[in-house]
């Protein structure tokens, strides 16, 4: 294979050139810092927390922290479409993100946006500057996950505030969070279309109960939790009374972009590592990248990679100049969930036992790559809206 840069390798679209020092800068925080921690913040708990604030201090002191949230609350103020070039070289590690202060983005733009004056004085500031950490609870046990006009967790207007009952699961980092954003029905019942709400609530508030952690595949981050009479202030209502499903969309969109252009960035990493494998592992003829179907996975997670790219990237694109990107992002998110599905499970092929262990992170980004076609919608979801628009 010819020797090329990692832009040129992965096709376009390049990266402007006056961001390219701040794309390497992140990409080398990333591999440097955040990697060789990843078996400890896996683990959670006290010594996690330790570690990511510490990242989060380096960041802070190389000047990447918060690159794409907004300057007047204490971000960088990136836009998205220079900011996705960043989100690939964040999203090799799963923790990236969190460690280089970009997690909350979309917490941070929902609550700018929709939230009240005395939400947005209290929380946001904090929220950007790491201070606090906040979750975003829409699934339900009982219901399915793709349907939430069937939401039953319900929120009931009492003593000029909101009182909470009900349950929500894969909550991602529900366990850590100062706030959780929960879906709930304010009027009417179920399947009405209209009807829905999203609050802010304390995880310290008296009801509110972290049932128990879900592992995905093995591994832990996300949970179910349990309203049991939350008291939620009125102020604490995001967007008008009924309107959840519009704020929600709004920022489904956007978190399935950054979801993709971090998936791109970790099959990206799962490639990297198969291309070394095949280049330097050797059999008694010679090394592994001989064998022709050595050879063919390469090429076809090669393939795999340069076909999504521009997909993902154009969804980017059109969310920052405001236009409608229904069918980009969806088309971006199936390819990108598929794509890096396919290529982590070909590195590991060609790891041969190894790729199963715990020495590489290939089990991890495979586990990724599979709750990417279930988890921000199963791939039947965003198939059927597509095909619904083409048909319209």
């Amino acid at each position: 294979m010819t020797e090329s840069g990692p832009q040129d390798l992965y096709g376009g679209p390049e990266c402007p050139g006056d961001l390219r020092e701040l794309r390497d800068r992140v990409a080398a925080f990333v591999r440097d810092h955040v990697m060789p921690c990843e078996p400890l913040l896996d683990a959670g708990g006290p010594a996690a927390a330790d570690t990511l604030r510490a990242l989060s201090h380096r960041a802070r002191a190389e000047g990447l922290w918060a690159l794409p949230l907004p300057a007047d609350l204490g971000g960088q103020g990136l836009p998205l479409r220079a900011y996705a070039h960043l989100a690939e070289a964040e999203g090799a590690s799963d923790h990236g993100p969190a460690a280089l202060g970009s997690a909350p983005l979309l917490d941070a733009l929902m609550l700018r946006r929709h939230a009240g004056p005395p939400v947005r004085e209290r929380y946001l500031k904090k929220l950007v500057a790491g201070e606090i950490r906040t979750s975003y609870a829409m699934t339900e046990p009982d219901t399915p996950g793709s349907d939430p006009f069937l939401t039953a967790t319900r929120a009931v207007a009492e003593d000029g505030g909101w009182r909470v009952e009900g349950r929500k699961w894969f909550t991602t980092g529900a366990a850590d969070a100062d706030l959780v954003t929960v879906l709930a029905r304010t009027d009417g019942a179920p399947p009405d279309r209209e009807g829905l709400s999203l609050l802010l609530v304390p995880t310290t508030s008296p009801g509110f109960r972290v049932v128990r952690e879900l592992p995905v595949l093995g591994a832990g981050g996300q949970w179910e939790i349990e309203l049991s009479g939350v008291r939620v202030d009125a102020d604490h209502l995001v967007g008008a009374r009924g309107a959840a499903l519009a704020v929600a969309g709004e920022r489904l969109q956007l978190g399935r972009t950054l979801r993709s252009l971090r998936w791109l960035g970790q099959a990206r990493r799962a490639f990297e590592l198969m291309r070394e494998r095949a280049r330097t592992r050797c059999r008694s003829r010679g090394p592994l990248g001989d064998l022709q179907l050595v050879q063919q996975h390469l090429f076809e997670a090669l393939l795999a990679l340069r076909t999504t790219r521009p997909l993902v990237h154009e969804a980017a694109a059109r969310l920052d100049a405001g236009q409608d990107a229904a069918v980009e992002v969806g088309l971006a998110k199936v390819a990108s969930a598929r794509m890096l599905q396919q290529v982590a499970d070909a590195a590991i092929q060609v790891h041969g036992a190894a790729g199963l262990g715990p020495d590489t992170p290939l089990p991890a980004l495979f586990r990724t790559g599979r709750m990417a076609r279930i988890l921000d919608g199963p791939d039947e979801l965003h198939i059927g809206a597509v095909a619904r628009r083409l048909l319209r």
